[in-house]
């Protein structure tokens, strides 16, 4: 359809085109014409009513198909989308984790049991991995060492996104990296370039420091570009290292990142060409971004900084959850009339009236039931808590929650790659069929909250390789999910 309608406009323009450029003819013959047989002519019922009735008809149609050319926003198609799968000497239980702990961090007796009560409580399993530094003792925390556990885990996404997708490294146009704490010289996108001998006009970017709603920041940014740019390709690479990451103090709000994340990473291919339609997973409908960062608070619950002793960590505040929840809803309130039915907007309008005309402090705002909207919800892994919230405020059901509480428990909290672990959790069980919604909601540090969301263009199968270490994360081991998790 869209393709006739610029044929169309084309051949309009190109019509009009000719018209212009036999004015002057016209005019020179106009010019030999006498005045009263030019007057004549233009007061001839067919000239003077029909030849102003088709060029002004004309001329709306041009206006209209101009505006509509300009407006209109091209389909972003998600071709497919591969995350790490860590080797299995990398994988840190629980055992091993408390036995070390206080050798290898060198903490005391009272850091190292609130470490062990945090892990026990975080709804992590035993497959959870560290990188290669943090298993050495002492702890190897070179710049070497983070260099390549990023490229490890950066080069294994991207080999099974290019060998499932038949893609060519040579057709990306645009690649956006993000890893929020490490940030070397060259840059992260500069290594793929470098690795993959991309091409020299590559549009490439590094978003860092941006948190663990990062990803969807990333997927927003190669929207934007490839509704500027025809016929391309996009590689978003989500990713967060944890070798320079690792805090080893005794500042309890630092602590519990130790506990929580993981190493992971996804790498996710874009592209608006026409040819991907079929090959295509899904296509993105809505992003939708809010921002915080104006509260104090909101801005300092999650806060890179040294300790008294001088080591750098990252701190979660006691606020987080709260900061957490009100960014949810001020994302909701965004996201839900590009979404919701008509009759799920008009009770949340009612109970806003009622709040703020009739000043009723004692109506609870209304929450929307986003189940009316969506099939499946990517809700970050970032925690226990984080999802236990998500799901009382949305009013979720335990399946809703499924793949983010089995992400957790299987790979842990991966920052910004985590909701992509979750959407190859629910194509691994055969849930994803023809025209489901996908909802992928992402909290970040700054404070963020971030949405973006998909339809599948068709029933999802997982991604599979011949190779039977690749493919979907999750291909060797779903059979025994969703487990029962500890209280």
């Amino acid at each position: 359809m869209s393709l006739k309608i610029s044929l169309v406009y084309h051949y309009l323009i190109h019509v009009i085109s000719v018209c212009i450029f036999l004015i002057p003819l016209l005019l020179v013959e106009a010019s030999q014409t006498k005045h009263e047989d030019a007057y004549e002519l233009w007061h001839h019922h067919i000239i003077k009513h029909h030849l102003v009735a088709i060029i002004s008809f004309v001329g709306v149609i041009v206006f209209g198909l101009t505006v509509y050319m300009r407006k209109r926003s091209r389909t972003i198609y998600l071709v497919d989308f591969a995350c790490y799968r860590p080797p299995s000497h990398l994988q840190v239980s629980s055992e091993i984790y408390f036995r070390d702990i206080k050798r290898v961090y060198s903490l005391n007796e009272s850091s190292a049991e609130f470490q062990r009560r945090i892990l026990e409580r975080s709804g992590l399993g035993e497959e959870t991995c560290l990188p290669e530094g943090l298993h050495a003792t002492p702890p190897n925390r070179s710049l070497e060492i983070a260099r390549k556990e990023t490229e490890q885990v950066m080069f294994g996404a991207l080999d099974d996104l290019f060998s499932a997708t038949n893609a060519k490294p040579q057709e990306i146009g645009i690649l956006v990296v993000n890893c929020s704490l490490f940030n070397p010289t060259p840059s992260l996108s500069d290594v793929i370039i470098n690795k993959y001998k991309l091409q020299s006009n590559i549009k490439s970017f590094d978003l860092g420091g941006m948190g663990c709603s990062a990803g969807v920041i990333a997927v927003d940014l190669a929207k934007g570009l490839l509704q500027v740019h025809q016929n391309t390709c996009a590689i978003v690479l989500s990713t967060e290292n944890l070798t320079l990451r690792a805090y080893f103090g005794d500042n309890k709000s630092m602590m519990v990142t130790n506990c929580l994340f993981r190493v992971g990473g996804a790498a996710i291919l874009l592209s608006n060409r026409n040819q991907y339609k079929r090959q295509a997973k899904y296509k993105l409908v809505h992003t939708v971004r809010t921002h915080h960062g104006s509260d104090d608070e909101a801005y300092n619950c999650v806060h890179q900084h040294e300790d008294d002793a001088g080591k750098l960590g990252v701190s979660l505040s006691k606020t987080l959850m709260p900061v957490a929840g009100l960014a949810l809803k001020t994302n909701i309130a965004t996201l839900g009339p590009l979404v919701l039915p008509l009759c799920e907007q008009l009770r949340f309008l009612i109970t806003m009236v009622s709040k703020k005309i009739f000043n009723n402090l004692k109506t609870k705002t209304y929450i929307p039931d986003f189940k009316f909207a969506f099939e499946h919800f990517c809700i970050h892994a970032g925690g226990r808590g984080i999802i236990d919230e998500m799901e009382k405020n949305l009013k979720l059901s335990r399946i809703h929650v499924e793949a983010s509480r089995m992400t957790l428990h299987r790979f842990g909290n991966t920052s910004s790659s985590s909701i992509w672990y979750e959407l190859a959790y629910m194509e691994a069980k055969g849930r994803m069929r023809k025209n489901d919604r996908v909802w992928q909601i992402a909290l970040g540090s700054g404070f963020k909250c971030n949405s973006a969301v998909w339809v599948a263009l068709k029933n999802v199968k997982p991604s599979s390789l011949h190779d039977s270490k690749k493919g979907n994360p999750w291909k060797d081991c779903i059979h025994k999910y969703p487990v029962e998790l500890r209280v």
